[in-house]
């Protein structure tokens, strides 16, 4: 793997790294070739993990979930 480590990335970093990722994922799929989609697919994993683990208490966007989606639409949330 190349690459800082993701834990020895700031949080800056980090999110700065992860956006990167987010914005290259089309690309790299669609015209990427296997090692390359394979690789993005490792890093981004493993930043986003370290996302997660760095920010156990984040909260949700409720537009983001489902139950949320429907209740700002007017739906039945069940």
């Amino acid at each position: 793997m190349t690459g800082v480590p993701a834990e020895e990335l700031s949080d800056e970093a980090l999110e700065r790294e992860l956006k990167h990722l987010h914005e290259t994922r089309n690309d790299t799929f669609l015209h990427g070739s296997d090692d390359a989609l394979e690789f993005h697919t490792r890093r981004t994993l493993e930043l986003e993990q370290d996302y997660l683990r760095r920010n156990p208490d984040r909260v949700p966007d409720a537009r983001r979930t489902r139950t949320g989606s429907r209740e700002l639409s007017g739906q039945d949330p069940a």
